[in-house]
């Protein structure tokens, strides 16, 4: 499947030790089946990330799993993992959006090209038609006759006319017009890359500020599992599997004034599950639970079953 280059911010989030932790990184090339990117911080090979990036056609930031296939230092290459029909329509509108982009950009630099050997053509016979006529004679004192013109003088008249006419005629309007567009184009991809760097900068230190607030009530299973908005089901892992592994994994977590989940650990069960488990667990929604009126960080319980 082809790929698309893409020159974008990335925020990519991994959970390590129960604790969500978010890595920014810029995109270099981009298809409906992964991506590959630049990161400010190492991945491992083989684990389950978060994949959030601005789509210049989705009015929403993408927000997809993805699971980490190649990692060579701070380069790695991604996989999406679950991908709804809706997100990969949109990477394909994307895709021929940029492919039309990048033919267009041909086409016109192949007729700029054509039109620049056109002019050099017709400045080449204007130069060589000036060069053979021969010098006028005037009437006038018998014997008398103009001195021809030196052959330097005449090479020189249409040269310098030819240039006077290519700095005035109508492709120095449209290479100002293209100085133009560039320079708008160059400043508003700088304002909005800043931009993203800013909000990047801004949502991983109130994350950490919520990761490190202690939980003002411990509320029920029963309670928290009435506030669930949005669920993501587990990844039976293929190790476990063919070891037979499953069962019920208890996990403690801390869910924030927003109703994320900032942090977890797992209380029960194999590794190979809990993380699995906590990979899915750190998707979920819940309304905030209040406490006066007002939304507060609790700390619950919460059950995941795996069964073949």
């Amino acid at each position: 499947m082809p790929r698309f280059e893409m020159q974008a911010p990335l925020d990519v989030t991994v959970l390590r030790s129960g604790i969500p932790d978010t890595v920014p990184g810029r995109t270099v090339n981009l298809n409906e089946r992964g991506i590959a990117a630049v990161m400010a911080g190492e991945l491992t090979a083989g684990e389950t990330v978060g994949v959030e990036l601005q789509l210049p056609s989705m009015a929403d930031p993408l927000r997809a799993r993805a699971l980490v296939k190649y990692q060579d230092k701070l380069r790695c290459g991604m996989e999406f993992v679950g991908f709804t029909e809706e997100q990969q329509a949109a990477i394909r509108d994307w895709a021929k959006a940029a492919k039309l982009e990048s033919e267009k950009d041909v086409t016109e630099q192949r007729e700029g090209k054509a039109a620049e050997a056109k002019t050099r053509e017709e400045r080449t016979s204007s130069t060589r038609a000036m060069n053979g006529r021969k010098p006028d004679t005037k009437s006038g004192e018998a014997g008398s006759a103009e001195k021809p013109v030196p052959k330097a003088a005449s090479e020189a008249a249409p040269t310098e006319a030819s240039s006077r006419k290519w700095l005035t005629g109508p492709w120095s309007i449209i290479l100002l017009l293209v100085v133009i567009w560039a320079l708008i184009g160059l400043g508003i991809f700088w304002w909005r890359w800043n931009r993203s760097w800013a909000e990047l900068e801004s949502g991983l230190d109130n994350e950490s500020a919520v990761a490190t607030e202690k939980p003002q009530a411990q509320v029920s299973a029963e309670v928290m599992e009435r506030l669930v908005i949005h669920r993501v089901e587990p990844v039976y892992p293929a190790e476990a599997r063919r070891s037979n592994l499953q069962g019920i994994v208890a996990l403690d977590i801390v869910v924030g004034r927003d109703g994320s989940v900032v942090s977890m650990h797992a209380l029960n069960g194999p590794d190979v599950l809990a993380r699995a488990a906590m990979d899915a667990l750190r998707w979920w929604k819940f309304a905030p639970y209040r406490i006066n009126g007002e939304p507060a960080v609790v700390e619950t319980t919460v059950a995941v079953e795996f069964k073949r």
